[in-house]
């Protein structure tokens, strides 16, 4: 009995540290509206790399949307990275005026598509701009990036808003890519901390991005890697919430599972990885970006932390009032958060008609977890769907 409530204890205390992280954040995302400064006026020249693996059927859109920027058009050069893709893919995007670099890798991963694409274009460039296949940036999206590059920071994550809501599963992960916007973005930028990297939408000094992600060689998750190496150099990671991208959410159960798996194996293994250079970056040299990144890869999955708090109520309430008590408190303090971090404009009908999804999301969270292994071992492709701009 004694060990049993040890164990309690220490979950219960791990669900309180967790909603603390989610709440702190969801509060101070309302204070941040831009990174604060002027910028330098300088107009950088911009290689935009868009990793495409098999990704025939977006790809050509994609390009197209790229290519329609505010921006001097010899500032910036869109270098889709193509790997596996057909060759009609490839006639149609050279139709347009681009050049697909075309690699062919044995296990193809986008840390490998990425330092490619760096060793190919040469060093012609003072920034790099990383999109998905999928992505489809907004007029003004290399014109803001510019900007943020230009008040200081050699990183910048923009704001990736849901392309596509075609049915309740895509409009959850629409509004799941917003509340990481408001808690991992706009919180943490408003606490003094780095931004999240999401993979898609980032800006980088060109020099800073080639040094850093050659000794990258993800198997999934880049991105995590990249920001905790980028923290540890003591990299401040900014947010500009003006660069807008499209990007295409997931609309089926297994795709979300798969994606997830990736997304999760990752953070846990980066996380355990970083954890002690973390600490004794911390304690020695005062690095408290880096620590708060690598504690953030220990976090729960979002989308269980309230079903594991509703258990703790649930079984609490049959040994002890007192504890049930403790259980609903952060239940109520959890689903606070989020309630603060869903922007107004998705409190709507059809994000009301989707939380019926709820169960079914959160159950291929639970089938993700179980994903873990696999994707620690093999990358797990998300594929994507031709779609328009919702």
């Amino acid at each position: 009995m004694i060990v049993l409530n040890i164990l309690t204890a220490l979950l219960m205390a791990y669900l309180a540290w967790a909603v603390l992280y989610q709440m702190l954040p969801s509060v101070a995302g309302h204070f941040f509206k831009t990174e604060k400064g002027k910028t330098d006026g300088k107009q950088r020249r911009f290689a935009v790399l868009m990793p495409a693996y098999r990704e025939d059927r977006v790809i050509v859109d994609s390009v197209k949307a790229a290519l329609q920027q505010n921006y001097p058009k010899h500032l910036y050069e869109i270098v889709p990275i193509a790997d596996q893709m057909r060759s009609n893919t490839l006639e149609q995007i050279r139709e347009l005026g681009v050049e697909p670099l075309v690699v062919n890798f044995t296990k193809s991963t986008k840390s490998k598509s990425l330092n490619a694409a760096i060793n190919a274009i040469g060093s012609g460039f003072d920034a790099v701009v990383v999109l998905d296949a999928d992505n489809h940036p907004e007029p003004n999206f290399l014109q803001h990036m510019n900007e943020t590059l230009g008040k200081g920071f050699q990183a910048v994550q923009g704001r990736r808003i849901a392309k596509n809501s075609n049915n309740a599963m895509a409009v959850l992960d629409g509004v799941s890519e917003a509340v990481n916007n408001h808690i991992l973005c706009s919180g943490q930028r408003a606490l003094g901390l780095s931004a999240r990297l999401a993979g898609s939408a980032m800006a980088f000094d060109f020099q800073l991005f080639k040094r850093v992600m050659k000794d990258i060689n993800a198997l999934g998750g880049f991105d995590k890697e990249l920001e905790l190496k980028l923290t540890m150099l003591r990299v401040k990671i900014s947010y500009a919430p003006a660069a807008t991208v499209f990007d295409e959410k997931v609309d089926n159960t297994h795709t979300f599972s798969r994606q997830r798996g990736r997304w999760l194996a990752a953070q846990y293994r980066y996380g355990q990885r970083f954890a002690g250079a973390a600490i004794r970056a911390l304690v020695l040299n005062g690095n408290a970006d880096f620590f708060n990144k690598t504690i953030q890869m220990a976090l729960p999955p979002r989308l269980l932390l309230p079903i594991m708090l509703m258990a703790g109520v649930l079984v609490s309430a049959l040994f002890s009032l007192d504890v049930a008590i403790i259980w609903q408190l952060l239940l109520a303090g959890s689903c606070l958060s989020f309630a603060l971090a869903i922007p107004q404009a998705y409190w709507g009908k059809e994000f009301f008609y989707s939380l019926f999804e709820l169960p079914k999301a959160a159950a291929s969270t639970f089938k993700a977890l179980m994903l873990i292994p696999l994707a620690s071992k093999s990358f797990l492709h998300t594929p994507h769907h031709k779609s328009t701009n919702a």
